[in-house]
């Protein structure tokens, strides 16, 4: 019995016999790959994996996650709200609420949202709040309070996402109301807002500004004083370049008699 008969394909005009496996693509592969390989030569398949995302100055947190559906005339329309928090762990925080077909795109909306609505956020030396604050946002009910160095994020789940987005790293706060992640996420956003509006930020904006006046005040008056230094130099120079010529005619004339 003979093997490896060269075969031939009417249906194309000019084809060359070839061997088995040869020039073809297994189980209907397109381009030569070889007849070893299970799918052919042709493209290499894309790859499913996302890309590598860059690396962003912002600590972006995803907070809920919730499957909603709309009804229309063309039965239910199903989508994904994403609920995210973005700060900058220097004293500035926003929160966005993104929905979108798929996660994705949801938590993109929820981000771009956050950072074009961030809160500057008041800090007693860089590490806590200024003063205790009790606020009640709808059924959420928060109370957040400074605390000594050391002590670390003592907070809910919620609201500790917002507060370490924030920058604080020391602060005590409890869950007095209900357990709605949104709802704390929004009454820990509104009491470090308030905080930008209390007596008590006035006041250390009021006494920053001071210092920035007498700041200023200093480096002017030590500015005169550089430049009334200059202009004495200048002044002397010149008077030195003046009494040269004349000191030297009276050596001339000394030198005539």
């Amino acid at each position: 019995m003979e093997t490896n008969k060269p075969t031939f394909t009417p249906s194309k005009a000019g084809y060359t016999p070839s061997k088995p496996g040869q020039n073809q693509g297994g189980f209907g592969g397109r381009g030569g790959g070889g007849g070893n390989q299970r799918y052919g030569g042709g493209r290499p398949q894309r790859s499913n994996q996302p890309r590598p995302l860059e690396p962003s100055e912002f600590y972006e947190k995803v907070v809920q996650v919730n499957r909603v559906s709309k009804k229309t005339k063309g039965g239910d329309k199903r989508s994904l709200s994403v609920l995210v928090v973005v700060g900058d762990r220097k004293g500035k925080v926003g929160v966005g609420l993104g929905k979108a077909a798929d996660v994705q795109s949801a938590v993109r909306k929820a981000t771009t949202y956050a950072k074009k609505h961030m809160i500057v956020v008041p800090l007693k030396d860089g590490r806590t709040i200024l003063h205790e604050i009790h606020i009640k946002l709808g059924a959420a009910r928060l109370m957040l309070k400074p605390a000594p160095k050391g002590t670390g994020v003592i907070a809910g789940g919620p609201v500790r996402v917002v507060v370490e987005a924030a920058g604080v790293h020391d602060v005590v706060s409890k869950i007095l109301g209900t357990n709605n992640k949104a709802s704390n996420v929004y009454a820990a956003l509104h009491a470090l807002k308030e905080l930008t509006t209390s007596k008590y930020a006035v006041a250390d904006k009021k006494q920053e500004d001071e210092k920035k006046e007498i700041i200023e005040k200093k480096e002017a008056a030590k500015a005169e004083k550089e430049a009334a230094k200059a202009d004495k130099k200048e002044a002397a120079k010149a008077t030195e370049a003046t009494e040269e010529p004349n000191v030297t005619k009276e050596n001339a004339k000394d030198e005539t008699k």
